[in-house]
């Protein structure tokens, strides 16, 4: 059974609009659905995907999209949401091939999103900070971030009285990627030893599926790969050196505090005289983020809720298949993620 609401709505001549329709307390502006309705497709929006939402309520996808699009701003209209911001973490996503990332922020303490924009550079942090204006940025205390470079320029700009604290995660994965770079080095001498032209088979085998061995955290190693580890250690002692520095760094971020900067301190010590150039590079990288690596250890603010959020948009968009424009994708992300979460009417 179809409903439809009769209405004749009168047209009114504004001094700065001109002639418009008026205002109905029961329907947004340039809406065809009341706001009871909207607000049912709103709330189908996140519970389900558009073209389910669609075929539920006899109407077409884009016009769920319209829908949120208007709900949203709505609901922003009481404000923006970024009143009393403290701490933040901020990350980028990609939503689409060919490079197109959305710029995401999260509020640590009341664990929303807060902020999403097309594009994930420079300008666009820019454009967020001179969203947030000169009282509300001075306001900060805390930003968590991947270490990315253009990020970091910005907040050293924009709010440079924040404390801004490296992502442990991504310090760990530098220290993997070094891992495997000897690893991978370990392997193409043994094989240039063997001669191009014959297979890795024996000990260049044994190095090729020690990858995961090296990588795991040595409390899940079952018996198979601590046998190859002690392989490692009895004829590779320069790649056994390399897993005991990625351990160490490991090590590191399970302390805190004063303890963990001391632990840390001697880690950069040893993979400086180490004579592995990965290593020694390694140790130049993390000496260069050293104040944000010392206010993670300090603080311990990551930025695992920002990945949270994340990998929770990746969900928005796949049950989607995709979105026809990135604001509808923004929308429904701030709608399902920012805090609003609507309710239905009844």
């Amino acid at each position: 059974m179809k409903v439809f609401v009769w209405a004749v709505v009168p047209r009114v001549s504004c001094p700065d609009h001109g002639v418009v329709a008026a205002a109905v307390p029961w329907a947004r502006h340039g809406a065809r659905h009341t706001r009871a309705c909207e607000q049912v497709a709103a709330w189908c929006a996140v519970q389900l995907s558009a073209t389910a939402a669609a075929r539920l309520l006899r109407c077409s996808w884009r016009t769920i999209g319209a829908i949120v699009t208007r709900v949203v701003a709505d609901l922003q209209a009481g404000g923006d949401g970024l009143d009393g911001l403290r701490r933040i973490g901020v990350d980028e996503i990609s939503y689409r091939r060919h490079h197109r990332y959305l710029l995401v922020v999260v509020d640590h303490d009341r664990r929303r999103l807060v902020h999403a924009g097309d594009g994930a550079n420079k300008t666009t942090a820019r454009s967020f900070v001179d969203l947030l204006g000169s009282q509300r940025t001075a306001a900060l205390t805390h930003v968590s971030a991947d270490g990315a470079p253009w990020l970091n320029v910005v907040i050293t700009e924009r709010a440079p009285h924040a404390v801004l604290c490296a992502d442990p995660f991504h310090v760990v994965r530098w220290a993997m990627d070094a891992l495997d770079e000897v690893r991978r080095q370990t392997w193409n001498d043994v094989r240039t030893h063997r001669g191009r032209n014959r297979p890795a088979v024996g000990e260049g085998k044994r190095l090729k599926d020690s990858r995961w061995a090296l990588w795991k955290n040595p409390d899940t190693h079952s018996a198979d790969e601590r046998a190859r580890l002690a392989y490692i250690a009895a004829t590779h002692s320069r790649l056994h050196r390399a897993w005991a520095l990625n351990g160490g760094l490991r090590t590191v971020f399970t302390l805190s505090g004063e303890a963990a900067i001391a632990a840390l301190t001697r880690w950069l010590r040893w993979a400086q005289r180490c004579q592995i150039p990965a290593f020694v590079a390694l140790a130049h990288r993390v000496r260069a983020f050293w104040g944000p690596i010392c206010a993670t250890l300090t603080h311990g603010l990551t930025i695992a809720l920002v990945e949270s959020v994340n990998t929770k948009i990746r969900l928005i968009a796949r049950r989607a298949f995709g979105f026809h424009h990135v604001h509808a994708l923004i929308a429904l992300t701030r709608l399902s993620l920012g805090g609003y979460r609507p309710q239905l009417p009844t």
